[in-house]
């Protein structure tokens, strides 16, 4: 018998096993000041492009004078306890109500956070005897739900409509003789390829098969579809999905998350997911801060409207450059290159301590060896100067990537905080 921590010693985990080099800077690093497109790193000014803040509601005046004046009226506490014993306010009603409409649903269920409620919603409608099918690129979320799952899995390839009809045979085959269902998980805009899940061509397929669809439409909910219901409006499908989720954690630049769908059916999840049975109340502020931004969400037009200029002006002139961008469709734009850790390293210093831009890397283990990943997250808050002064940046970084002068250099030296 050893000690069950001894074994930290030795493995940290995939993500965790460069943390001595990259804590601080690479990993857990502190931006600070307001959220806006320029905050501080490090005791440097930076043009930040890490921060879902889809809208620009984070520090908008009427969302900080609502979650102040909430703040002030209720407190932080209030209301105490789970919704079901004694956490349950006409404001939450009211939010849920309102998001249902949004989103063109019967009701909808206030969450507390995104990422507990997809493992939760999975949890509640899954049994033993039912299968689910869901997408190999689908969020950590979604994956956890899954694995938690006590039943059979089937993951289908990246949006690709033949093999999640050939999982489709087999889910069906098997919850036929199990006496169970199928339920098919995907996303609407996918966080890190920015790809937009083929809702359109998953619900044709319930032509030929029963099952129910669940979407996770964090990234696309604020940003997608004509009044920005989500993908699902932008391809015209909401009656064909099943179950809609959504957070308030990028558009709505706040804390909780939502279910929608069929009042019968969230009525059960009301009662049956344990996230929220044993979980507090999402706390008063939070709630009436909800409401004001999907307020500001459904008025105000023009910030989604300045959102997708930012986009097109950006993700057009980083192709117009040479840059690969994959297949997003959405604001989420990946710029792949291609270089080693070392690479990888300088060129994310040179452009945080030279160039003054924050943006988030991915690079081995977290994606394949020699491949380089910088995301960028357009918002309303940029100015089309910002996009102008990080295009300039980006094309002198592609030519010293391309020059070797990453291999060959250190760029500078930093200390982690570890």
């Amino acid at each position: 018998m050893t000690d069950i921590f001894a074994k930290f010693q030795q493995n940290q985990g995939d993500i965790g096993r460069y943390m001595k080099q990259a804590h601080g800077y690479f990993a857990f690093p502190k931006l600070e000041g307001e959220i806006a497109p320029y905050m501080n790193f490090r005791g440097k000014r930076m043009l930040t492009w890490s921060l879902n803040n889809y809208l620009g509601l984070a520090n908008h005046p009427e969302v900080r004078k609502a979650d102040a004046e909430a703040a002030a009226k209720w407190g932080l506490a209030y209301p105490m306890g789970a919704r079901m014993m004694s956490g349950q306010t006409v404001k939450h009603e009211e939010l849920e109500r309102k998001l249902a409409a949004h989103v063109g649903k019967q009701d909808a269920f206030l969450l507390n956070y995104g990422y507990q409620g997809m493992v939760s919603i999975i949890d509640a409608v899954c049994g033993r005897n039912d299968v689910v099918v869901y997408d190999a690129e689908s969020h950590a979320c979604i994956l956890d739900g899954v694995r938690l799952h006590m039943g059979k899995r089937f993951v289908y390839q990246h949006n690709n409509m033949e093999s999640l009809r050939k999982q489709l045979e087999r889910a069906t085959a098997l919850a036929g003789k199990q006496g169970g269902g199928v339920l098919v998980i995907t996303e609407g805009v996918f966080g890190m390829s920015g790809d937009l899940g083929k809702l359109d061509e998953i619900a044709a397929l319930k032509d030929e098969f029963e099952f129910r669809l669940l979407v996770d439409d964090a990234h696309g909910f604020g940003t997608m579809g004509a009044t920005g219901a989500g993908v699902a409006e932008h391809f015209g499908v909401t009656d064909r999905v099943d179950l809609m989720f959504g957070t308030f954690a990028k558009s709505m630049a706040g804390i909780g998350a939502f279910v929608a769908g069929e009042t019968d059916i969230i009525y059960y999840l009301r009662y049956n997911m344990r996230s929220q049975t044993f979980a507090k109340s999402l706390p008063m502020p939070m709630v009436e801060g909800a409401l004001k931004r999907l307020e500001l969400l459904q008025n105000h037009p023009e910030l989604r409207e300045k959102l997708w200029e930012n986009v097109r002006a950006l993700q057009e002139g980083l192709k117009a450059e040479g840059f690969d961008l994959g297949r997003t469709n959405s604001p989420v734009t990946p710029v792949y290159l291609k270089g080693g850790p070392g690479e990888a390293t300088n060129l994310i210093l040179d452009l945080r301590e030279n160039y003054k831009i924050f943006c988030s890397v991915v690079i081995y283990p977290v994606i394949p060896k020699g491949e380089i990943i910088i995301r960028i997250i357009p918002t309303a808050a940029h100015s089309l100067e910002d996009v102008k002064y990080t295009l300039e940046s980006f094309k002198a970084i592609k030519d010293k990537l391309e020059g070797g002068v990453y291999a060959s250099a250190d760029i500078a030296k930093v200390e982690v905080d570890l």
